[in-house]
């Protein structure tokens, strides 16, 4: 293996930082690499908000759950899809792109550039030492977000990133197995998915067992099951379709 892929297998979520900013040298690297994952068509749909303002971190971390590391990290980084530069470009070239921005194609497109440039951010900050955790919290009130960030139509902010000099050594918690996410040619059966997660959900029972001290028990199964058994944030339909996206 390479230094590039021990990288990546080595990831962990950080939510402990040191109180050290990272230097402009470091944010603006950062975001060239944002800036050169994969875009679809060209379009570069993403627009990353780096959040310097003190009262806006801490207010993010507020509206985000009162996750304190939303304030407290070396730098804080929104990520948004952003289709206000093309009606822009398309008012300079006086043409009209209304319909395609307003497509489902053109919401899954924007969501996907911003995870592919919020990824390559990720993995460069990480190849310098420094920790990230990903902040879907900032959708718990995402007008709010929106508001105070200034994001105009067709720009949505969808998620925070927070970079830091790591203070704590999480530890890395078990992925599913790889049978579970890769299947060769076609779906797999039912009764093969329930087997791996069986065997996921004693792997993952015994990982918490250990990590609390036996406070937690529950494996993957369990716990994801409980989770998602009631939905969460289901204004979010609304509120896309008001900034004018997601609704063709």
């Amino acid at each position: 293996m390479n230094e590039v892929i021990e990288t990546i297998l080595a990831h962990r979520s950080i939510r402990k930082f040191i109180d050290k900013p990272l230097s402009e040298d470091i944010v603006t690297t950062l975001v060239k690499c944002a800036q050169s994952a994969s875009t679809s068509s060209y379009q570069q749909v993403c627009t990353i908000i780096g959040i310097e303002d003190r009262e806006k971190k801490e207010k993010l971390a507020e509206l985000a759950g009162n996750q304190s590391y939303v304030a407290d990290n070396g730098y804080f980084f929104v990520f948004c899809i952003d289709y206000n530069r093309h009606k822009i470009a398309a008012e300079m070239k006086e043409t009209e792109i209304k319909e395609t921005i307003e497509s489902t194609e053109a919401f899954i497109v924007g969501s996907v550039d911003a995870a592919l440039a919020a990824q390559n951010l990720s993995v460069a900050a990480e190849s310098l030492g420094l920790g990230i955790v990903y902040i879907g919290g900032i959708r718990n009130s995402l007008k709010e977000v929106s508001d105070l960030l200034g994001c105009p139509e067709h720009v949505l902010p969808l998620f925070g990133v927070a970079v830091g000099y790591p203070d704590a050594e999480p530890g890395k918690k078990p992925r599913l197995p790889i049978q579970a996410v890769f299947h060769k040619d076609s779906y797999q059966s039912k009764e093969e998915t329930e087997n791996l997660l069986k065997q996921y959900e004693n792997k993952t029972s015994e990982y918490y067992t250990k990590r609390t001290g036996g406070k937690r028990t529950e494996g993957w199964v369990t716990q994801i099951t409980a989770s998602m058994g009631t939905p969460k944030r289901t204004y979010m339909k609304d509120f896309v379709q008001s900034k004018g996206l997601n609704r063709l």
